[in-house]
């Protein structure tokens, strides 16, 4: 890797830095975080409530100097409210678009599973498409763009599931968990006399930002490393515990991750331990298990773990 991508690379560490100045010990779920920026890609955070969930992505925002919005989702917002909308303009005698939440770089979607069916569906164009259509006219969405969408786990009152379609579309699924019995006692004595986010300061700018996303598509990719992150996605499919197995659109997620992660290990190419690091986020919650396999108490990582020994890698990392 050259001097120039090496400078790239210490934006992001720095970035995540400054991240973990208000996210106490979780290095992991920034790096995460830091690895779907790079790649593209948007992020669910599901954990239970008040373990920092939004902290860490306003302090993304923040850290990245990108510009970001929080739409909290609640059953009676609307999907305008994340689109926009058009009204008419009587001083111009024309109709007029009013920008939504969604025109943003991060749109960190609080409590999404709180939101309507209807509202939930308003972001799968903006996530996929990078744009809008309102009225039948399509407005581009600010790049780079990325959402970040929390959700409380299901089971929780007042909760609506997301439906696979829009599940599919999040690159990763990560989770912040519960902090030791340190870390907790650093985050409320931080908290005693002022609030971290306002020590977060921004790193780099979006054109750095954009840059650094062009650098993570350079990286050299092997065939038989093609082929080995498609074996993986396609065992999911064929496992005996899985009524619904990872789409090709998580192969696609699991390329662009896995060059991410050797972007930010300073490798210029992609080995397969790249994309075996990256499975437990990118797989699990786009695999639906059997009727059968659930009253067996079979659980997801369990057949990922299956899978992994399964399909052997063609090659160990290089030196």
């Amino acid at each position: 890797m050259d001097k120039f991508s090496i400078s790239k690379n210490k934006k992001m560490q720095q970035i995540a830095d400054e991240v973990e100045k208000v996210i106490v010990g979780k290095r992991e779920a920034v790096t995460m975080l830091l690895i779907a920026l790079l790649s593209g890609g948007h992020v669910l955070v599901e954990d239970v409530p008040g373990v920092g969930k939004t902290t860490l992505a306003t302090a993304l925002g923040k850290a990245t100097g990108l510009v970001s919005r929080r739409a909290q989702f609640t059953p009676d917002v609307m999907a305008s409210d994340i689109t926009g909308f058009t009204m008419f303009n009587k001083e111009a005698n024309r109709f007029e678009y009013r920008q939504g939440l969604v025109m943003t770089n991060i749109l960190l979607a609080d409590e999404i599973n709180r939101a309507a069916p209807k509202t939930q569906s308003a972001l799968l164009e903006a996530m996929e498409e990078q744009t809008v259509t309102v009225d039948g006219v399509t407005h581009k969405l600010p790049q780079p763009f990325m959402v970040i969408a929390t959700q409380n786990e299901l089971g929780y009152v007042g909760t609506f599931p997301l439906p696979e379609a829009q599940l599919d579309r999040f690159m990763m699924k990560i989770s912040m968990g519960y902090p030791t019995l340190e870390q907790e006692i650093s985050i409320i004595s931080s908290r005693q006399t002022s609030d971290p986010l306002d020590q977060v300061l921004p790193i780099c700018t979006k054109e750095e930002i954009i840059s650094a996303m062009e650098t993570v598509r350079e990286i050299n990719i092997e065939p038989s490393v093609y082929r080995y992150i498609v074996e993986l996605v396609a065992a999911s499919r064929n496992h005996a515990a899985v009524q619904l197995g990872a789409s090709p659109r998580a192969s696609l997620a699991l390329m662009r991750a896995a060059q991410s992660y050797a972007f930010l290990n300073n490798r210029a190419y992609v080995i397969p331990e790249d994309a075996l690091r990256m499975t437990p986020y990118i797989l699990p919650h786009r695999i639906r298990l059997t009727q059968d396999a659930k009253m067996k108490h079979i659980d997801v990582m369990d057949v990922l773990r299956e899978i992994v020994k399964l399909v052997k890698p063609p090659f160990s990392g290089r030196s």
